[in-house]
């Protein structure tokens, strides 16, 4: 049992990365002007900056859920990635026609386009770390 808690809390700690991350680099964005208050539309460059920095903190969260997991760390981050993956998917379909601050659908598909390989990155890099 404590292997598998271990496991989880590897899991919900690069969780916890990429959420933080991600909402605070969304309210830095918004105070400063660059995406539009919540509730509006967006679309161009500012999703484009904003779907590469939830790209690199998936990857950063996969980095710390395999740097955190008690074994097989490439294993841990790519079920990270899969998390992210079903979330993303879900997230796309609920609000694809929820309104015109949905409209970018390029968005939500991109995102669930790089969960896997950016937390395969992720597992990569922590690799990387133990050779």
């Amino acid at each position: 049992m404590p292997g598998k808690l271990k496991s989880f809390g590897a899991l919900l700690a690069g969780f916890s990365v990429v959420v933080i991350l991600s909402i605070g680099s969304d309210l830095v964005m918004q105070a400063a002007g660059i995406l539009p208050a919540e509730g509006q539309p967006a679309d161009g460059p500012p999703l484009v900056i904003a779907a590469i920095y939830r790209t690199l903190y998936s990857t950063l969260g996969a980095y710390v859920t395999a740097r955190l997991a008690p074994h097989h760390p490439m294993q841990h981050a790519l079920i990270s990635g899969a998390v992210g993956f079903v979330l993303c998917a879900i997230g796309a379909m609920v609000n694809w026609n929820a309104g015109p601050e949905y409209q970018a659908h390029w968005y939500p598909l991109t995102l669930v386009a790089t969960a896997l390989p950016s937390a395969w990155i992720g597992g990569k890099l922590q690799e990387g770390e133990g050779s």
